[in-house]
């Protein structure tokens, strides 16, 4: 492997090791020469969301042009031309090693850029459409990279926990977005519950959650669950050396919501968090469970 590579997977891995925890302890789990690859692709999402979120000090068109400009020179060396960045090197290698599907790193980039225009979203189908981009195709991304037996039975489950992810972030996550000026949980929820905008904005302030608030949250997970359930057939269809990974992040996302049930759905109290002893004692768990073996729905029980 040439320096520049070399040092464009480093840079992946630097920064999943960074901003993704729970995700980068599972992936300790994959066999050496799958770890990089997944590093890869950790890279090119988080590079993508920090030229969204992490220069918020900037215009949106600015931004957009950032993201513009940085798709571009992802486009362009999809089609061979040379690439000078510090990660794209490694996600262009590693999906010419995988051969993956382009269009869904195009969907990707694609949702990236509605976060610059869209602050909200009605239904719980628009949500999904955006999370069509941002979580269900890094599903269909990883399952070259992680093996299956029968990927096509296996492809449905990865989209789904990766709305499953997605939707857990969104929960655990509902004051930091509110600060970026965007809300998640759809408009006809919040109406569902009697719920505003302004109201969560008075409850992050006030760093509580009102009764009507708590109770959408408590709807919310439920939703949640139903991704992890339908997602959980998957994890039983990765190859073996693959499943102890991707148990490892079911559960501990999964984990999450259960941190959320504890705090009795108030997201705005503090943060969910998986304590590290328990981390670390699910990813023991895994790497020690036989292949093949179930995973279980995380959460509350459903009422």
């Amino acid at each position: 492997m040439d320096l520049d590579l070399a040092a464009a997977y480093d840079r992946c891995r630097e920064l999943h090791k960074r901003h993704g925890r729970t995700y980068y302890l599972a992936t300790r789990l994959l066999p050496a020469w799958k770890r990089r690859h997944v590093h890869a692709l950790y890279g090119f999402t988080r590079y993508a969301d920090e030229i969204v979120d992490q220069t918020d000090a900037l215009p949106p068109a600015e931004r957009a042009a950032r993201l513009d400009d940085w798709g571009g020179r992802f486009v362009a060396g999809l089609h061979g031309a040379p690439v000078r960045d510090p990660l794209l090197p490694a996600v262009l290698h590693t999906i010419a090693v995988f051969d993956l599907d382009r269009e869904d790193f195009a969907s990707f980039l694609k949702s990236m850029a509605m976060d610059l225009t869209v602050t909200s979203y009605r239904t719980y189908d628009h949500l999904l459409d955006y999370m069509e981009g941002s979580a269900a195709v890094i599903g269909t991304m990883m399952l070259p990279i992680l093996g299956s037996s029968a990927p096509a039975a296996a492809r449905e489950p990865a989209r789904q926990l990766g709305f499953a992810f997605q939707l857990t972030n969104f929960i655990r996550d509902v004051g930091e977005d509110l600060a970026r000026g965007r809300t998640y949980l759809p408009d006809e929820d919040l109406a569902a519950f009697g719920v505003t905008r302004e109201d969560l904005f008075a409850c992050h302030a006030a760093g509580r959650a009102s009764g009507p608030v708590r109770e959408l949250i408590r709807y919310e997970v439920t939703r949640a669950q139903a991704h992890y359930l339908a997602a959980a057939p998957g994890v039983v269809l990765l190859d073996g050396a693959s499943q102890a990974c991707i148990r490892t992040a079911y559960l501990l996302y999964g984990g999450i919501l259960d941190e959320v049930a504890a705090q009795d759905y108030d997201v705005f109290a503090r943060r969910a968090t998986v304590p590290q002893r328990r981390r670390l004692g699910v990813a023991t768990r895994a790497l020690l469970t036989p292949a093949g073996s179930p995973v279980a729905v995380p959460g509350p029980p459903v009422r």
